[in-house]
């Protein structure tokens, strides 16, 4: 069963929808457990459907994290249904993970497909890198500005600062600050660009910032891989290996596969994976809170963590 695609034109009837999705209930824990079972082992449509309704929210306001990378909000929307639809289709609910976590991160995994595959900046010969730059775009331009009194300047120190920490080349941040600095849209641009037209602000509920996008927020940068390191070393060798070669590495090994190297069955290492999964979680939750992170992530899945 399809989601109805997000409309193509910004127009009265594109307000409604959007203020329709973003003021639907989120579901409790519980609720999205029971839905994702349903749906997982019986294949309830409407179990399916409810799930999807109620986070249709998060690829809306996902989608207004890429508004200034000058590609149509509605296709954006559209890329986002699509990866909340592979979520809701990879959801294993015994992982012990909230949907919402899990579905974030699809959302926005395929906003950021969409965006690497039509806007000029990073269409082609783009190193991965390159593409960390690239969606580093607000990090970068608050370090630019700071550095600049308020104007896009780079010194060579915040220039070389960049360049380490996003491991590129010190050119490629000069590059790509020189690029982003012709493309920033702002919500206050009218939509078609008609004077006198609505905002795109004024057709976007702000209910305030829901735990998820809070979450995702927090997650991103350089800390999550701190966390993720120090947490892989409270785990015993072999769950290591497990975790690494099920999550972290991009060919991922097979159940089969480990068994195989570990002298096991494959239900054995699916077993030791999830019980090595959840010491993972909880360290990295710990570390968190050690942090005085109000709001404590849940992994959805060890790559996420990986990711940045």
């Amino acid at each position: 069963m399809a989601i109805a695609s997000a409309p193509r034109t910004l127009d009265s009837a594109d307000r409604r929808y959007l203020s329709t999705v973003m003021t639907k209930a989120m579901l409790t824990e519980q609720e999205e457990l029971s839905y994702a079972r349903a749906w997982r082992l019986d294949g309830d449509q409407k179990a399916m459907q409810k799930l999807v309704t109620a986070y249709l929210r998060l690829v809306v306001a996902t989608s207004t994290r890429f508004r200034n990378y000058g590609l149509p909000m509605p296709d954006l929307i559209q890329e986002g249904n699509i990866g909340l639809m592979l979520a809701v289709n990879r959801f294993d609910p015994e992982r012990g993970v909230r949907f919402s976590t899990y579905a974030s991160w699809w959302i926005r995994s395929s906003i950021q497909e969409y965006v690497l595959r039509n806007w000029s900046i990073v269409r082609s010969g783009t190193s991965a890198g390159q593409k960390a730059l690239f969606f580093n775009l607000r990090w970068l331009r608050a370090k630019l500005e700071r550095a600049g009194g308020g104007t896009l300047t780079l010194d060579n120190a915040t220039r070389d600062e960049i360049a380490t920490a996003l491991k590129v080349s010190p050119n490629d941040v000069t590059n790509m600050a020189q690029r982003l600095s012709a493309r920033d849209h702002s919500l206050n641009e009218t939509v078609g660009g008609e004077e006198g037209g609505d905002a795109f602000q004024d057709f976007l509920v702000d209910p305030g910032p829901n735990p998820e996008e809070i979450v995702t927020t927090k997650m991103d940068g350089g800390q999550r891989h701190v966390w993720l390191t120090e947490s892989l070393q409270e785990l015993s060798p072999r769950e290591q290996m497990i975790i690494t070669e099920r999550m972290l590495n991009e060919d991922k090994a097979t159940l089969e596969e480990l068994g195989g190297k570990l002298g096991v069955t494959k239900e054995r290492v699916r077993q030791i994976e999830t019980k090595a999964f959840r010491k993972l979680q909880s360290a990295v939750q710990r570390k968190a809170r050690q942090a005085g992170e109000k709001i404590v992530p849940a992994l959805e899945d060890a790559s996420h963590l990986a990711l940045a």
